[in-house]
């Protein structure tokens, strides 16, 4: 527990660095006091204000689901949806599931290879195309 000399000490360092401009005693006195009793650890305590949401794994499968299901499907309306931000919809579709937008569809950025080769067949066969899409 800090004793009042030591918060005096305080004071007048303060005082030392920002001369007239320090708070008052008073001030620092009621700060340390209170610092002491009610600061048990060093974590932050909870804020009011937005929460921040950690991109975690079921956020990202739910975001991938949306759009498994419509490839059409916005940003704007996956926030909605999810109830989280537009910055966060869009790092976990580009950065985490890889995605960009192509024709106004979800695509992956990177093929895998069964997908690589299903495209060099349509390539090859154009008959083949709605088994490729599907």
């Amino acid at each position: 527990m800090a004793t009042d000399h030591s918060i005096l000490s305080r004071h007048t360092r303060i005082k030392e660095v920002y001369g007239e401009q320090c708070l008052a005693r008073c001030t620092i006195f009621r700060w340390c006091q209170r610092y002491e009793v009610e600061r048990l650890n060093i974590k932050d305590w909870i804020r009011p204000g937005q929460a921040h949401v950690v991109t975690n794994s079921a956020t990202i499968s739910a975001v991938g689901e949306l759009i498994r299901q419509n490839r059409r499907i916005t940003t704007r309306e996956v926030a909605v949806e999810l109830s989280i931000s537009k910055g966060t919809v869009y790092h976990i579709i580009h950065k985490r599931l890889g995605y960009g937008k192509d024709c106004a569809q979800w695509v992956p950025k990177h093929l895998s290879e069964i997908q690589k080769t299903a495209r060099m067949g349509v390539c090859q066969d154009p008959s083949a195309t709605q088994e490729f899409l599907h």
